[in-house]
């Protein structure tokens, strides 16, 4: 049976994190941009980036060949006063996603078949990460020092990604993936552990980031292996060790050290992905890798150099 893969990318390539940041490109930009790479799917960024109109979003995918592969809620999870916003932007998101064309798989391997992709949850998904937290900020990549929510806080963020999921999945049957993110309250290993535990599989997935682990102080693939009967769909970006080694000394903000060069382009840093590779063959995974390199959005000169670099990379090592 074939097997198959795609490669896509994110507006977060192009420092696309924050919508009130006054020097984000034009979305259209990042549509140009994404299909000139060589790409044919890509995620839709934060909440508002992107129009909401489906005849607006639709005409212009289509004009360059590509389709969206996943939505985003990138808010505060924890705050239970936020309940009525985050159900808002599920409802906006998913209502969205449920009208555009299904994204097509464009590579395929032939491995032994497992439940994810075509036996398991269908693209698009909705990606829900935690974010909004100073205190957390200036402690991501710091599990030593990172603060822990309470019980009580700890079960605010369970309803709310729960009620965020079963809105994702009862309306309008999109599949709700479970990010964990540097600098957020799901970040690393004993909250991914918790996570895992507190929310069911039915519920929602997971979406595991290559470079968020690593940043977290985890093994990518060792992650993966760990939780796989959870993951259905997966992020890759790489670490530059220098820079990272360097920011790991700083009182720093996660973006603030995306701005200093810690994500680089794939290949070029320090995650093995040929074991990667190895591992994703053996397990036979059918589904989407989206491609990110978060930066300042003023360092734009090199955006479609390491797009390029990053896709051909993997494409030279076997995905």
């Amino acid at each position: 049976m074939t097997m198959s893969i795609s490669l896509t990318c994110a507006p977060c390539c192009w420092g696309v994190d924050d919508i009130s940041n006054p020097h984000l490109p034009a979305w259209t930009q990042v549509l140009d941009e994404a299909a000139k790479a060589g790409f044919q799917g890509l995620e839709l960024g934060p909440y508002g980036y992107m129009p909401l109109d489906v005849g607006v979003l639709s005409s212009a995918l289509r004009d360059r060949g590509l389709s969206i592969v996943a939505g985003t809620i990138f808010d505060d999870l924890v705050s239970i006063t936020n309940r009525d916003q985050l159900l808002r932007q599920t409802d906006e998101i998913c209502g969205l996603l449920s009208q555009l064309p299904r994204p097509q798989k464009t590579r395929s391997l032939k491995k032994q078949p497992i439940k994810h992709g075509e036996d398991g949850p269908q693209a698009p998904y909705l990606t829900v990460m935690d974010w909004g937290h100073d205190e957390r900020d200036f402690a991501a990549g710091h599990s030593d020092r990172a603060p822990r929510l309470d019980s009580t806080r700890w079960q605010n963020l369970i309803d709310n990604i729960r009620a965020i999921s079963e809105l994702a999945r009862d309306k309008y049957n999109i599949r709700a993936v479970i990010h964990p993110h540097a600098g957020g309250y799901i970040e690393f290993e004993d909250e991914l552990a918790k996570i895992v535990e507190d929310i069911h599989l039915d519920t929602a997935g997971l979406c595991l980031d290559t470079g968020h682990l690593l940043y977290a102080g985890m093994d990518p693939r060792e992650a993966l292996s760990r939780y796989w009967q959870r993951v259905d769909y997966i992020h890759f970006k790489d670490i530059d060790a220098q820079v990272y080694a360097e920011v790991m000394k700083e009182d720093i903000r996660f973006f603030d050290a995306c701005a200093k060069g810690v994500m680089c382009a794939i290949g070029q840093g320090a995650i093995d992905y040929p074991a990667i590779r190895s591992f994703l063959a053996e397990k036979g995974y059918r589904g989407y890798i989206t491609i990110e390199q978060e930066r300042d959005p003023r360092n734009a000169g090199s955006i479609l150099r390491d797009l390029t670099a990053s896709r051909n990379y993997l494409l030279q090592t076997g995905f």
